[in-house]
């Protein structure tokens, strides 16, 4: 039976919330939520969308908790030649969201028929889709034909390979897309590295070879400087082709980094602490930072990243924002007041650090 796997299904529930800012839920047969913008709540049972794939009938609900795990919203059945093989639940007022809920299902339905091409008529970029996407996923979904693609293309189980993940971030900029995207291009094409394939609606997993990695950072590095803010690359750990699936999950990983670091690159190999945000949820995050930085006021907040960032030092600070040394331990006193936590103190000092990473 034809199914939508996560990865699949957690693009579209990304893609329709940025649509809409609802929250929505893919839920497999037999109720249980396997993709959903809300991460707290995959792995819970669906009520209504388990009545649903029963039924095969659209059930809309108005009031919260009217069902088990269920909030208002509109549950369609998703039936692919005859079968229902998953439910998508939007929440939020019926009359509203009722529409996002059709499009989510038309997306879906035109993702799992291209998927559904038969393998004789794929041209040679679709064969290299279905070469990045099956070595990328936990399991292949063909493994005899990506067998025989592999060899087609003369690739070796034996290779090593980095996977990088890359999402563009075009509007952040007011030059053409395309034409940011083309000239992002023409580094994979100067490098000859087309082992690439898209995921909707602006990311894409690119492999590497590891004697080009080098090479592509430092072009990716000068790319960014003319294109600030309009890409973000995380690269996985070096593994052979038949384990790339590590390395794809390991440049998710590196590429959410950014979001508490410098730059636009990051490489897994280089994380440390950035390894235990990838696994907080986005609500306990906000409860932390609110918790530590509520009382403290935006200037103080900045006068502390520069702090942490010259290592603590009284004098490299004072040098920076061109302060005497007795007005910034009088500020520094004054947060410490404020909030609770000494900004000079070791863990005092972690903590706070922590928290402004993550705000």
């Amino acid at each position: 039976m034809m199914r939508v796997d996560k990865r699949l299904a957690t693009q579209i529930v990304q893609t329709v919330k940025d649509v809409c800012e609802k929250d929505i839920n893919f839920i497999d047969p037999n109720g249980m939520i396997f993709a959903s913008t809300c991460p707290d709540r995959i792995g819970q049972f669906h009520e209504i969308g388990y009545e649903v794939s029963k039924n095969s009938k659209m059930i809309e609900v108005d009031n919260d908790n009217e069902y088990e795990g269920t909030h208002s919203g509109v549950n369609l059945p998703l039936i692919h030649h005859g079968q229902l093989i998953a439910v998508i639940g939007i929440s939020g007022n019926p009359n509203e969201v009722r529409k996002f809920a059709y499009l989510a299902i038309r997306i879906t339905k035109l993702l799992i028929r291209e998927q559904e091409l038969q393998a004789d008529s794929r041209s040679k970029q679709e064969k290299i889709n279905y070469i990045v996407r099956n070595l990328t996923m936990e399991t292949p979904s063909n493994p005899l034909y990506l067998k025989e693609l592999l060899n087609e293309f003369h690739l070796s189980k034996e290779a090593f390979m980095y996977v990088a993940s890359i999402r563009f971030h075009s509007h952040m900029n007011t030059d053409n897309p395309s034409v940011i995207e083309a000239d992002f291009f023409k580094i994979l094409s100067s490098l000859t590295l087309d082992l690439f394939y898209f995921e909707y609606p602006n990311d894409y997993i690119l492999l590497i070879p590891e004697d080009k990695l080098t090479t592509f950072l430092m072009k990716c590095q000068k790319y960014t400087k003319i294109y600030p803010m309009v890409l973000q690359i995380g690269i996985g750990s070096k593994e052979q082709i038949g384990s790339l699936n590590s390395s794809y999950k390991k440049s998710q990983i590196a590429r959410r980094s950014l979001k508490y670091r410098k730059g636009s690159i990051a490489c897994f190999d280089e994380l440390d602490i950035e390894l235990l945000f990838g696994e907080i949820t986005d609500s306990s995050q906000k409860l932390f930072t609110d918790k530590i930085l509520s009382s403290i006021s935006k200037d103080d907040q900045e006068l502390l990243r520069i702090y942490y960032e010259e290592d603590m030092s009284l004098s490299k600070t004072c040098d920076r924002i061109f302060h005497h040394k007795n007005t910034l331990q009088y500020k520094l006193n004054k947060i410490a007041d404020l909030c609770g936590y000494n900004p000079r103190h070791f863990r005092d000092a972690v903590v706070l650090y922590l928290a402004l990473i993550q705000s």
